[in-house]
């Protein structure tokens, strides 16, 4: 075990991670990204961003790679495979920021930029046929489904993205939805059901999913108004239902929405002094890479603002949280 002091510690380097350790090199503040895998984030699970303003057409990967070198040009130290474990306050003031071996990273302040977890379907399974059918990252494993019939599970713009994207792949997909109406943006929807490939199932839920010889082969379904259940045919399902904000190394009491999305200030404070959030763990309407690096960079020149103020021992700013409500 070995104990780090810097000025601020940045939990994840997703887009807001690796945006917030460019405005703190720029800053000149002694600053480290911890990240439990590689730098992009869900960039990385996202084969096309076509609405990050001066790129109509930028691969994910791409674009995690371009921010991360950006990032580093201006000193930002990214360390990789360095899972989090706790984020709590000490008696000096200090945050200790424990990560899996033992180290200890010790900061006056804290960005927490460690986006989210891929909600589950919690169905008969869902765990076994995991890697064997069951999906979360359309990029990631779309191409072993080649000419297969698929389904997609979902509302929102990801689901309706990931499933035109599957077409790519799979000779058909369904695309299953709880409501009758989606979330998703219209262009979207329009994209969407404008796909030969795609058909669309509403008021339908997944109640199990079977397999056998250790691989998907179907799923039971039912309809949430006639509650007739059936089988669809499907060598692969690809759940795309939300996501789950990672917050849970913070062992302060902080306040939250009733989701767990962390609720700040327009600062990106947080109702702990010097605990601040980026991206998709914050309370707001909604969450894009551009959402994700403007809350990255106000909470970067806010944490700046910060340790100005406790070097000079002026008054540090208090945090005035406000509820922004979840998309």
């Amino acid at each position: 075990m070995a104990t780090h002091e810097y000025e601020v510690v940045i939990i994840g380097a997703g887009p807001a991670g690796m945006c917030a350790g460019l405005y703190a090199g720029r800053s000149m503040l002694k600053s480290v990204v911890l990240e439990r895998g590689f730098p992009g984030g869900e960039l990385l699970n996202t084969e096309v961003i076509e609405d990050y303003i001066g790129f109509e057409h930028v691969l994910g990967h791409e674009l995690a790679t371009k921010f991360q070198n950006h990032a580093e040009k201006f000193g930002a130290q990214i360390l990789t495979s360095t899972p989090v474990e706790s984020v709590k306050k000490a008696a000096d003031g200090l945050f200790d920021v424990v990560v899996e071996n033992g180290d200890i990273y010790r900061a006056p302040a804290v960005v927490v930029t460690a986006g989210g977890t891929p909600v589950k379907l919690d169905v008969p399974g869902e765990v076994e046929y995991a890697g064997k059918g069951v999906s979360y990252c359309a990029i990631c494993d779309g191409a072993f489904y080649k000419g297969h019939t698929i389904m997609v599970v979902g509302g929102g713009d990801a689901a309706l993205e990931e499933a035109d994207f599957l077409t790519r792949y799979a000779e058909k997909v369904y695309l299953v939805h709880r409501r009758d109406t989606f979330r998703a943006s219209k262009i979207v929807q329009q994209r969407a059901f404008a796909n030969p490939k795609i058909q669309v199932i509403t008021d339908t839920v997944v109640d199990e999913i079977v397999g056998a010889g250790g691989l998907m082969t179907h799923a039971k379904i039912r309809n949430t108004k006639t509650g007739v259940a059936s089988d669809l045919v499907a060598t692969g399902i690809f759940i795309f239902i939300g996501f789950t904000p990672n917050t849970g190394m913070i062992k302060e009491h902080v306040q939250h929405d009733s989701a767990g999305y962390l609720i700040t200030d327009a600062n990106m404070q947080t109702s702990v002094p010097g605990l601040y959030a980026a991206g998709d763990v914050r309370a707001q309407l909604t969450r894009q890479v551009t959402t994700a690096v403007g809350d990255a960079t106000t909470a970067a020149i806010a944490v700046e603002k910060f340790l100005t103020a406790r070097k000079n021992g002026e008054p540090t700013p208090a945090p005035v949280p406000m509820l922004i409500p979840s998309a």
